[in-house]
C-alpha cells in the first residue's frame, strides 16, 4: 500500500524532484497492487490528492510512464499497464551509437550472443508454424536478392521470427530492438558482396539456417549463426575501413 507524504510539495525531505517521487510512486503503485499487462490505474486526480501535488505534476509523471512504455495512456481512458516494448531499448541504442558512445560492430557482436541462443531454442521450441515462416522468409530473401530494401525487410523479420520461436519474450524484445540499426547496417553489409557467388553464400547460409530450425537440430542452428554472424561483422568493418580509407 502506498504511502501518502508529509510536506506541502509532496517531497519527504530527501532528494528527487516531484514528477520523480510520482513517477516511483505509480511504479510502486503496480507493484504493490499486483497489476499486469492491461490491468487499469487511477487517473491523475487520484494520484494527486494522494500525494499532495498538482494534476500538472502527474500530468508530466504519466507522460514520462509513457515514454517509457511503462503504462499507456490515451485522450478519454483510464491508463493501463503496458506490455513490454523493445522501442526503448531501440532508442537506447540508436543514442549510443550517434553519440559514438558504442559502435555497430560492438552491437553485431552482443547480437550475435544473443542470437546464438535463440537459434539454438528456436530448434527446439517452434511449432511447425513458426518453422515454416521461417524459412519462407528465408526464401523470400533470395528471391529479393537484387532489391536491398525488400531483402532488408525480410531479413530483419527473419531474425524476428527466430526470436519469437525461441518462445522467451525478452529475446523477442531485444531482437526486435536491433532493427532500425539493421535498417542501415545490413544493405552496409551487402554491398561489400559485389560478386553473385558472395551474395549467393549469404542467402545459403540463412537457408541453411532456417533449416536446421526446421529440421530441430539446435548445434546446426548455432554453428549455422554463428557463421552468419561471423561473415555479417566482418562485411561491416570491411565497409566501415572502405568509408575512412576514401575520406583519406
Amino acid at each position: 500500500m502506498m504511502m501518502a507524504v508529509h510536506t506541502p510539495d509532496g517531497i519527504d525531505g530527501n532528494s528527487g524532484s516531484l514528477v520523480q517521487r510520482a513517477i516511483q510512486a505509480v511504479s510502486e503503485h503496480i507493484e504493490h497492487q499486483g497489476l499486469h499487462v492491461g490491468d487499469t490505474l487511477p487517473g491523475e486526480a487520484h494520484f494527486a490528492q494522494l500525494l499532495g501535488v498538482s494534476r500538472a505534476v502527474m500530468r508530466e509523471a504519466f507522460g514520462a510512464l509513457a515514454a517509457l512504455r511503462r503504462i499507456d495512456v490515451g485522450n478519454g481512458r483510464k491508463p493501463r499497464v503496458a506490455a513490454i516494448d523493445g522501442t526503448v531499448i531501440a532508442s537506447s541504442l540508436q543514442h549510443a551509437v550517434t553519440t559514438e558512445q558504442i559502435s555497430v560492430p560492438e552491437i553485431w557482436d552482443v547480437r550475435r550472443t544473443i542470437e546464438l541462443r535463440t537459434a539454438t531454442l528456436a530448434a527446439t521450441q517452434r511449432t511447425a508454424v513458426e518453422a515454416s515462416s521461417i524459412l519462407t522468409l528465408a526464401e523470400a530473401m533470395a528471391e529479393d536478392l537484387d532489391d536491398f530494401d525488400r531483402m532488408t525487410r525480410h531479413d530483419i523479420a527473419f531474425h524476428n521470427e527466430i526470436a519469437r520461436a525461441s518462445h522467451n519474450l525478452l529475446f523477442v524484445q531485444i531482437v526486435a530492438s536491433f532493427g532500425p540499426l539493421m535498417e542501415v547496417a545490413v544493405p552496409t553489409a551487402w554491398r561489400t558482396r559485389r560478386t553473385d557467388a558472395e551474395r549467393r553464400t549469404m542467402i545459403d547460409r540463412h537457408l541453411e539456417l532456417a533449416r536446421a530450425i526446421g529440421a530441430g537440430d539446435p548445434v546446426a542452428a548455432a554453428n549455422a549463426m554463428g557463421a552468419h554472424f561471423d561473415s555479417s561483422i566482418g562485411n561491416i568493418l570491411n565497409a566501415k575501413w572502405s568509408v575512412h580509407g576514401d575520406d583519406r
